[in-house]
């Protein structure tokens, strides 16, 4: 049975912990604020952009193509998985992780890669020995993003497929927030461009100041680059909110554990009491 100076010391313990995880909570809090405010604003446009984009896609004359529409063979992926860079967010990226698993797992026979975007995805298929094709850490480990590190991402992207020719298809693997209590691990073919389906298709009569050619070479990369940046900004207000989550539970628990040992403490205090006053009224009777 441990000694009274033992549960004393853990019980210190547990409330250093717990000031701690606190901290955190609250830290993830007013960075959760900011990181939602930047994805509530940055959705329409991305939403909007992929849907006119997709539109003009589906209409564009057969005899079109362009090197991020043209569909190619189906054997080479590239995974573009964002995790986290710090732990400590409850089962974020372990979701992220098999998920990715669960991709390669269904698709046998694929040559598949991944570009890693974040610490946490970037060590865990590094341990298991899976094809990383690179990585970036860093970008989502201050609880920010800005657009130009996103843009350094896209690029390497389209530059695989498009240049160097090393890919069939890119799909993006990330959390998409939902709440503070919800996100959802979403995995989206990035390229080529689908086009969208013809029920989905508004019928609207464009005119076209530029050749197809002219506005698609403008405007696909700027697709590439504006999805990008928002699964960043979706996944550090998710990996915010888990963060938040993780460690509200936490306090919770070493509040209990805490008074626990504190209960502990007090019945082992009180059989202590009760036993000298036994030595002392057995001593007493025996004089």
């Amino acid at each position: 049975m441990p000694n009274l100076l033992d549960i004393r010391r853990r019980i210190k313990s547990v409330k250093n912990t717990q000031q701690i995880t606190k901290a955190m909570k609250m830290v993830s809090a007013a960075k959760l604020k900011r990181a939602q405010d930047r994805v509530v604003t940055a959705r329409p446009f991305a939403n909007k952009m992929t849907e006119v984009l997709a539109g003009l896609a589906e209409r564009t004359d057969e005899n079109f193509h362009h090197p991020l529409l043209d569909p190619r063979g189906d054997e080479r992926y590239l995974v573009v998985l964002i995790t986290a860079d710090k732990g400590l967010c409850g089962a974020f990226n372990t979701n992220l992780t098999k998920a990715a698993q669960t991709f390669i797992a269904s698709n046998p026979g694929k040559q598949i890669e991944i570009l890693a975007v974040g610490r946490k995805g970037r060590d865990f298929f590094r341990r298991h020995g899976a094809n990383l094709a690179g990585e970036y850490i860093g970008l989502t480990g201050k609880g920010r993003v800005d657009f130009s590190e996103a843009l350094e991402v896209a690029r390497d992207v389209i530059k695989r497929f498009t240049e160097d020719k090393e890919i069939d298809k890119v799909f993006l693997v990330y959390n998409e927030f939902k709440s503070v209590m919800q996100q959802r691990v979403a995995i989206e073919q990035l390229l080529p461009v689908a086009p969208a389906s013809t029920e989905a298709v508004i019928l609207v009569d464009y005119i076209y100041e530029q050749p197809p050619a002219e506005i698609f070479a403008k405007l696909l990369p700027q697709l590439i680059e504006t999805q990008i940046f928002r699964a960043l900004l979706e996944s550090i207000a998710s990996e915010q909110g888990a963060r938040m989550t993780a460690m509200d539970s936490a306090s919770k628990n070493a509040r209990e554990l805490i008074d626990s040992l504190t209960l502990n403490m007090n019945r082992i205090r009180q059989a202590a009491i009760t036993n000298e006053i036994i030595e002392v009224v057995s001593g007493a009777a025996a004089l």
